[in-house]
């Protein structure tokens, strides 16, 4: 009986189709070749660029599925689903601009090239799931093509988030919200998050040693934001570098014959408009030039896990208007945010670029306007360097102060088309033979051939120059022997210019004291180190250590006299008193004695990179192997950039953001490349390749990249195919 039931059930299997999607999924991985070198990178090649997606994120699962699936769960506002209700509001504000409903339509519209390699993208996660019934996603189960539509351009810091979750909860929440936020903002009277962004270099022909153009490439993101990679098919795509985890372009890197890197811009293009609203019998209205416009509304459900691992849900009724969706409001109008929403045209721009081969193909590629909250730094094999000022600028009334709220009653007040390139300080192939982006300003970019800001509008730009982007300067101009070796020490130049003010307004200071001051005495040695430093970081530099502690304490004690001066604390420092400056170093100095031991401690025993998990927040321990990092923050001018935190519990420094992925790259008649990634590629700490760049980053010690066929097999340490 028992031989009866086992072979019924053996003819009742045998019976049941294939599932179909499995049966596709393996064909197309059976085209597809995936090259892992002695780094563990990488390297992708299939017959058309469906292919070569296909097999990328699925190594992209392979090193890391977590950050994958958290990306998409924020991307979609469903990372409440997964951290619990204090996401709530992320979600909502997510929710806001990202409509599963209108992003399912566009996928419907997309042109068929596009399709087939949002099919691949969903494809090739699910195929890593269907193989890895162990990876265990704690949300997304499956993957759907429209999906790749809500994370399109790649940056760190979406626009998006300029929105204020506090203001977004007060308006659709408690009202208590928005007072805890003022309070917290009045209360910080100096920002200390590091300052965000990236550094991008280019170099002509005309200031190299080779007669070749060189390129910079040098995020500075949270640590393990962006995997390495290269993807390359039989239709022309031959990509290298970073990519953020989940997409599937290369955010920024280089082909064969050209290279981008983007760099956070300081242009004003997220605006927000006060909205005059009606009420009448439970329907809203907003007025525009007299006359009532209903306004959008709809429900939003927020689903979020519980504490005892149930799943509940919040709804909410949200406006938009024509501006955009209602996030805040001021006295009696409500708030309305715009900003550039082109989920379609975004993803097209950003896999789109990857296949430039020269500065026409990517100044075509840049007529779509949807690169919205990037510069761009760009070299190619022509010869040619170019900086694009971002890419979606809105014309505007330029005699209107659009960094505060607008009156949104009036159509005139209304954003009218981008900006064209022709119209943007951009920079095409300057004299200087140089171009340089830190975030800073566009007039700059390329010494005395940058764009002169009397010919733009304000709203191009917040803000105005930066201590990385004075460095810069100091080290490219003047120069016309780069090679990539030297463009790498340029990018790793010890020198800090933020201090040049700051350490001369203390030696001041200490000369002006009486001797009877009982401090005198007390940091002579101190004064005598710090008189004759060179403002250059190092493992070994006990001024560096010095001179920070110093002037964080320095900021926090004049940030008040600071704020009401109208100054920063920086530009305070020669009208502080010699006390403020002397009680600072004091302070510092016993800070560093109570923590090290003694103020003689070097930047490099404080200052550490560790990688002990991969927990996206990182625990750090000073009982742990970790290595000394020389650089520091970009606050300081430091060109390679090293933000850290000091966990509770903990007196050590550990780097949580910065330098992430470093490459300089040379294009001739063959490319050529150099890069580092930090601490490794995969994201499982049982693999050698979780921390094995680990000194290499520490020490700015670039590896080369392996870009050629003959190279890749060379240095292969396994060949195998998706589910192999």
């Amino acid at each position: 009986m028992k031989k009866s039931l086992l072979l019924l059930s053996l003819t009742l299997a045998a019976c049941v189709p294939t599932n179909p999607d499995v049966a596709r999924w393996e064909a197309m991985a059976d085209e597809i070749t995936i090259t892992r070198d002695d780094w563990g990178i990488a390297h992708v090649h299939g017959p058309t660029d469906a292919h070569a997606v296909f097999g990328m994120i699925y190594a992209q699962a392979e090193d890391d599925f977590n950050r994958i699936e958290v990306n998409f769960l924020n991307s979609q506002g469903r990372l409440a689903e997964a951290e619990g209700e204090a996401e709530i509001w992320r979600d909502l504000r997510m929710k806001l601009f990202i409509d599963p409903v209108e992003m399912q339509s566009l996928y419907a519209e997309s042109p068929e090239w596009l399709r087939d390699l949002m099919d691949a993208w969903a494809d090739g996660l699910n195929y890593y799931l269907h193989t890895h019934p162990d990876a265990q996603p704690r949300v997304l189960t499956h993957f759907e093509p429209w999906m790749a539509l809500t994370f399109s351009e790649g940056s760190i810091g979406g626009d998006i988030e300029r929105v204020s979750l506090g203001d977004l909860e007060a308006f659709y929440g408690e009202a208590a919200a928005l007072d805890r936020a003022a309070q917290a903002d009045d209360d910080a009277l100096v920002d200390w998050t590091e300052p965000t962004g990236s550094n991008g270099f280019a170099i002509a022909p005309s200031n190299s040693a080779t007669g070749n153009a060189l390129l910079l490439i040098n995020p500075h993101t949270s640590f393990f934001f962006r995997s390495e990679v290269h993807m390359s098919s039989d239709e022309g795509l031959n990509a290298y570098g970073a990519a953020t985890w989940g997409q599937f372009f290369i955010y920024q890197g280089f082909n064969e014959d050209a290279g981008w890197m983007h760099t956070s811009s300081g242009v004003d293009n997220i605006d927000e408009f006060l909205e005059t609203v009606v009420e009448r019998d439970g329907e809203y209205f907003y007025v525009v030039d007299g006359e009532e416009r209903p306004m959008t509304v709809r429900e939003v459900t927020v689903p979020y896990r519980t504490g005892d691992g149930g799943m509940a849900e919040r709804t909410f009724t949200v406006f938009r208007t024509h501006h955009g969706p209602i996030v805040r409001s001021e006295g009696d109008r409500w708030v309305a945010t715009a900003l550039m929403e082109e989920p379609l045209s975004a993803l097209m721009q950003s896999f789109g670029r990857t296949k430039a081969r020269n500065l026409d193909d990517y100044r075509e590629n840049m007529r779509m306007h949807t690169n919205s909250s990037n510069n761009t730094v760009y070299a190619d094999s022509e010869g040619n360097i170019a900086y694009w000022h971002s890419n979606f600028v809105p014309e505007r009334n330029p005699g209107m102060n659009w960094l505060q709220p607008v009156d949104g009653s009036l159509s005139a007040n209304d954003w009218g088309e981008p900006h064209s390139i022709e119209e943007t300080p951009n920079v095409f192939n300057p004299p200087s033979g140089w171009i340089q982006n830190t975030n800073n300003w566009p007039y700059s970019s390329a010494g005395p051939d940058s764009p002169d800001p009397r010919d733009y509008p304000e709203y191009f730009q917040r803000g105005g120059e930066n201590a990385r982007g004075v460095h810069a300067v100091m080290v490219l101009e003047n120069k016309t022997d780069f090679t990539l070796e030297t463009l790498r020490a340029a990018a790793y130049d010890s020198y800090q210019p933020a201090f040049e003010p700051l350490i001369p307004a203390l030696v001041s200071a200490y000369d002006r004291a009486p001797a009877s001051n009982p401090l005198k005495d007390r940091l002579a040695e101190q004064m005598s180190l710090l008189r004759d430093w060179d403002y250059r970081w190092g493992e070994e530099s006990v001024e560096t250590a010095l001179a920070i502690y110093w002037a964080e304490d320095f900021f926090e004690r004049v940030a008040r006299d600071a704020r009401d001066a109208g100054v920063s604390p920086s530009d305070f420092a020669v009208r502080a008193t010699v006390a403020q400056h002397l009680e600072s170093l004091a302070a510092a100095s016993e800070t560093l004695e109570q923590d090290f031991g003694s103020w003689r401690t070097p930047w490099g025993a404080i200052n550490r990179f560790q990688r002990l998990t991969d927990d996206i927040v990182h625990p750090f321990d000073d009982n742990a192997p970790s290595i000394p990092v020389g650089f520091t923050s970009g606050r300081w001018g430091s060109l390679a950039s090293f933000g850290t935190r000091t966990p509770p519990g903990q007196v050590r420094r550990y780097g949580t953001s910065g330098n992430s992925f470093v490459a300089v790259v040379e294009f001739g008649d063959r490319v050529r490349a150099l890069a580092v990634t930090a601490g490794g590629e995969s994201g499982d700490p049982s693999s050698p390749h979780f921390n094995d760049q680990a000194q290499n980053y520490a020490d700015g010690n670039l590896r080369p990249v392996y870009y050629y066929p003959e190279d890749i097999e060379a240095h292969a340490e396994r060949v195998y195919k998706p589910g192999g």
